[in-house]
């Protein structure tokens, strides 16, 4: 959590020191090294069109209201990515949601952004709806289609859309065909299909916008070898394109140095330019419009502190990682900063009816007759706590990061977050808390505090989860969460230690490792990844002995993907000399975890039980597994 009061008496402020060069302002921006002149700053704003019709007003810094693409011109920003979509109502009209932006649309939020000196990036989802790795489905009218007609049709609307939007003088720098393409566009999901979708795709671009450069996007540059192997297949194929983009979010693709690693072979490699087509950050945990964000929990935000600080931070090291590409390194893309609440987080009943009459939301209801899965996502902004803008549509000054990264920009030094301390114990242990908690400063300092805890550590006798609040330095407060589980006879069974002597792991599989590189885990701070491109199996098992003879319940949980993945086959296994016992487990999606638990669990006199979890999944599925539990049925 942010503290905003903390003063000198606390002995952790002091103030920076200036520079001729470096902007005054409230925030600290290191200057990014080798910035060029032409690098594009680009924020997408799909849903600004659905936000106004819902009364969201954006204002200047003076807090008047103010076109919005005037104000992000004023901020330093440079170009405008806008989503298109085929046709994102239902049988009705009624929107699907997500700013409901079809051709129309589309080109009026780029004529808007023209008109205030800015370019435009068109992004083609070839979907009705969302399309992202885990879901690239076919536009209604191409449903019934082969995948030959399918690339004949995505050639002709990506034309007449260019057409449209020329035709309005929309100043098109950039055409991306498809959007984080990793698992298929339009329905297809054979790479020569695919291929073939991205070429007519470029082919419209060139004769519309015959100076436009025409990109490919994909998601997960962590995931090493992929980006690589994309672009061979696509110079396989011989897809005319001159940019290759990546999403980045901090939350889940790695760090930015592998980012930087990634694009550079690319553009070496294939002689190509890269950009950041989404990235984002949190200001806050906190939801402004009573629907739930995608991003909500500290667990998932551990990169930088949950800031406007910590915005700016992000964005800038973004911006580095693409710089250090070199002269191909030409832009980076903040995802939906202006996607504000349309009303206040306790009058959901009022917002719910603006989210389905205009589009304001993730999600309308009426969505579910396309993408069954939307009905999970139903609902307002999932994106308004990493808006760089405050609720009332006052800029923030994370907005000036575009500007501060050019020159540098320093501030009176203040703390930004406090680390709240995270306990996992098991039931019967001691619970010690720290003596001292890390302090994050706006400069990228740290420092350690003394903490002192209200009412002392808590017993571990009963299970459940416990909050002790702190006071560090003068006053400001920090709480420690603990969670007191049932004791557990697996050893090591987050991975969080760094032997895994204790554990049998078999697979083929090209990824199949502890990681911890900002990637979210069930327990503690690590989890066991898999995935291949190929069809793949895998075993991660504990034989444990020693165990008292009785009945023993066992538990995992694992998250992964593709939702829809009709391939995977994974569950979790018990084995003693008396029988087996398993459980199916499920493969819902990103941070969609599964816990699955196995009672009944038969141990003889041997005292010997195997707990494992073993799967089969095809190409692409990929999962994360964590968590493992065992103990007494009746502890």
């Amino acid at each position: 959590m942010a503290i905003a009061a903390m003063g000198a008496g606390a002995g952790l402020l002091a103030t920076t020191g200036t520079d001729s060069g470096v902007i005054d302002a409230g925030i600290v921006v290191d200057k990014v090294d080798g910035l060029r002149t032409d690098f594009i700053n680009g924020v997408d704003v799909s849903s600004v069109l659905a936000l106004e019709a819902s009364g969201v007003i954006f204002r200047d810094d003076a807090g008047t209201p103010a076109d919005l693409f005037a104000v992000l011109a004023e901020h330093g920003v440079t170009d405008v990515r806008v989503r298109v979509w085929n046709d994102p109502h239902d049988s009705d009209g009624r929107s699907y949601g997500g700013g409901t932006t079809d051709a129309a649309h589309a080109t009026e939020i780029g004529k808007r952004a023209t008109d205030a000196g800015l370019r435009v990036l068109v992004d083609f989802h070839y979907s009705d709806f969302w399309a992202d790795p885990a879901k690239q489905r076919a536009p209604k009218a191409w449903e019934d289609m082969s995948n030959d007609e399918r690339a004949s049709a995505a050639g002709e609307y990506t034309r007449q859309t260019l057409t449209i939007m020329r035709d309005a003088g929309v100043d098109v720098r950039m055409v991306q065909v498809g959007n984080e393409t990793n698992n298929g566009v339009a329905g297809v999901t054979a790479w020569d299909g695919m291929a073939a979708i991205f070429s007519a795709g470029s082919a419209a671009v060139r004769d519309v916008y015959p100076d436009a450069l025409v990109a490919v996007h994909f998601a997960n540059p962590e995931q090493e070898g992929t980006y690589a192997r994309y672009a061979s297949i696509l110079d396989n194929f011989d897809v005319d394109y001159d940019v290759f983009a990546s999403s980045y979010y901090p939350f889940w693709h790695g760090t930015t140095e592998n980012l930087t690693a990634v694009l550079s072979d690319i553009a070496r490699s294939y002689d190509k330019q890269v950009i950041v087509a989404e990235t984002s950050w949190v200001r806050t945990l906190n939801d402004g419009d009573g629907s739930p964000n995608v991003v909500g929990t500290a667990d998932l935000a551990t990169a930088y502190p949950v800031s406007v600080q910590g915005q700016a931070t992000a964005v800038r090291d973004v911006i580095q990682a693409v710089v250090d590409v070199g002269d191909a390194g030409i832009g980076v893309y903040y995802w939906e900063p202006a996607w504000l609440p349309v009303g206040t987080a306790d009058d959901l009943a009022a917002n719910t009816v603006l989210w389905e009459r205009d589009g304001s939301g993730w999600a309308t209801s009426f969505a579910g007759e396309y993408d069954p899965d939307a009905a999970n996502e139903w609902g307002g902004s999932g994106w308004d706590n990493q808006s760089l803008f405050a609720a009332d549509g006052t800029p923030l000054e994370s907005l000036n990061i575009f500007e501060y990264a050019r020159r540098g920009a320093t501030a009176p030094l203040a703390v930004t977050t406090i680390d709240a301390p995270v306990l996992d114990i098991q039931q019967g242990e001691s619970i010690e808390l720290p003596a001292t908690v890390t302090v994050h400063y706006n400069d990228g300092t740290t420092a350690d505090a003394a903490v002192t805890w209200e009412g002392g550590a808590p017993t571990s006798d009963a299970l459940g989860e416990y909050t002790v609040a702190g006071t560090v330095g003068d006053g400001a407060g920090v709480n420690a969460t603990i969670t007191v589980r049932a004791p557990n006879d697996l050893l090591n069974a987050g991975f969080e230690e760094d032997d895994l002597s204790m554990w049998s792991f078999e697979s083929d599989a090209a990824t199949f490792s502890v990681v911890d590189d900002n990637v979210p885990a069930a327990i503690g701070e690590r989890v066991f990844n898999f995935w291949d491109s190929a069809d793949y199996s895998i075993s991660v098992a504990q034989t444990v002995e020693g165990l008292a003879p009785g009945t023993y319940v066992a538990s995992v949980s694992v998250h992964g993907g593709p939702a829809d993945t009709p391939t995977a086959k994974i569950q979790l296994v018990a084995t003693t000399a008396a029988g087996e016992w398993s459980a199916p487990l499920a493969l819902n999606g990103w941070q969609e975890w599964d816990k699955v638990s196995v009672p009944g669990i038969l141990v003889g006199e041997d005292g010997v039980a195997t707990i494992a979890v073993t799967g089969t999944f095809g190409g692409e599925d990929w999962g994360f597994i964590d968590g493992f539990e065992l103990h007494p049925e009746d502890g």
